[in-house]
């Protein structure tokens, strides 16, 4: 099914925001997404879960392939880097990262310097294009190829502090060319030039020669072949968005992208969970998820089935699916007079998770109804945890 690289498809509103006279823009706030991450252990069980894949790759020359759909700060693609190096000590690496906030670009770089000291022969690539381009590293219409901005750094020395040094200097330019403007259909921010970042190591550069990304190859968007051994769909969409939209914008341009043998671990929120207690204390029938597992694959059969008959879809089933994360807190954190820094770090986790906006916030927190709810929900079930479930896509090889 072709899809038009719009700013929606990136950034879809949510459903139901009627009368608020803007698109919410809820992944914007970095205060609780950072919140969120440092409390919560969600990055390491979804690096944990993925670990389970890699098991399952063949790597073919010249590179392994791995493209991140959404990679945030890289805690999760950093992880996954290191256990890479465990399986595959040897082979040369392509990572590709699709992040259009810059803040996370940046966040990403600080965390990277040591990939290149333990594993040398790694090509480490950031681009803000849509889901249908980044795959690619190519904008589909002619008009924006023409604008695309290429930055090939070439790291230079043999330590981690010297690549991070040169990868703090990286970080000074990108404004210029990282850009993002708000789409007129959906208010959510997209490029305003599409970007991309090489980044390798000049001692290996003749190693890597096969391996690199180049701005003029291929020529343009149609002759672009990509083909990953790994594609991470982790947290890709909205949850609200109904399932057509997330397979037709995300899910099948991701999967058009696997090479022969290539696999594709979409992980997603259930909203099975003590996290969802808190928010049903609030606002009772609430459900932000609204495509399981089983809905989103059958919807990728259908439609997938003309362009792409041969791909497989592993659903696991049942409890095989599902892998568990938690809030950050001491036992002696979650008696009777649980401290107010763990009631706001538990509130945060359960309405971020289920991506409450901030008017409903703001109109919830009038009260000290929300932090009675959360506190009665940590000691009933003894602290806060959360489900996602994960199937995998794959291509035969």
């Amino acid at each position: 099914m072709p899809d038009t690289p719009d700013a929606a498809q990136d950034r879809p509103p949510l459903d139901g925001l009627a009368g608020t006279g803007r698109a919410f823009r809820f992944f914007d706030n970095r205060e609780k997404y950072l919140l969120f991450v440092t409390t919560c252990s969600e990055k390491w069980a979804i690096a944990d879960r993925i670990g389970k894949e890699l098991g399952r790759l063949t790597p073919k020359p010249p590179a392994l392939k791995i493209f991140d759909a959404g990679m945030g700060d890289a805690s999760v693609l950093t992880l996954v880097m290191r256990e890479l190096h465990c399986r595959f000590p040897t082979i040369p690496y392509l990572i590709v990262g699709k992040e259009i906030s810059l803040e996370d670009v940046r966040l990403s770089l600080d965390k990277i310097a040591d990939r290149f000291v333990e594993h040398p022969a790694t090509v480490y690539v950031v681009t803000n294009m849509f889901y249908s381009e980044a795959p690619a590293l190519r904008p589909k219409k002619p008009e924006t190829l023409a604008k695309l901005n290429w930055r090939e750094v070439r790291l230079k020395g043999r330590t981690s502090h010297e690549f991070d040094e040169q990868l703090k200097q990286v970080q000074h330019g990108l404004s210029d060319i990282w850009r993002t403007k708000h789409s007129e259909k959906s208010g959510n921010p997209v490029y305003e030039e599409p970007s991309v970042l090489v980044i390798y190591r000049e001692d290996h550069r003749f190693v890597l020669d096969q391996v690199i990304p180049r701005k003029d190859d291929p020529p343009s968007f149609d002759e672009a072949k990509p083909a990953y051994d790994l594609v991470i769909a982790s947290q890709p969409y909205r949850a609200r968005q109904p399932a057509p939209f997330k397979v037709k914008n995300v899910l099948a341009p991701l999967a058009r992208a696997l090479g022969p043998g290539g696999r594709m671990i979409v992980i997603q929120s259930t909203g099975r969970d003590p996290g969802m207690e808190i928010i049903h204390g609030l606002w009772p029938g609430e459900n932000p998820f609204a495509t399981p597992a089983p809905l989103l694959v059958s919807t990728m059969r259908e439609a997938l089935a003309e362009s792409d008959p041969t791909l497989r879809y592993d659903e696991m089933g049942g409890d095989g699916s599902l892998f568990r994360y938690q809030l950050h807190a001491m036992p002696s954190e979650l008696g009777d007079n649980i401290g107010t820094s763990t009631l706001l770090a538990a509130w945060n986790a359960a309405v971020y998770v289920a991506q409450i906006e901030d008017k409903r916030l703001t109109d919830a927190m009038t009260s000290e109804d929300y932090l009675r709810v959360t506190g009665e929900v940590l000691r009933r079930n003894g602290g806060l945890w959360f489900l996602d479930e994960a199937f995998v896509v794959s291509r035969p090889g």
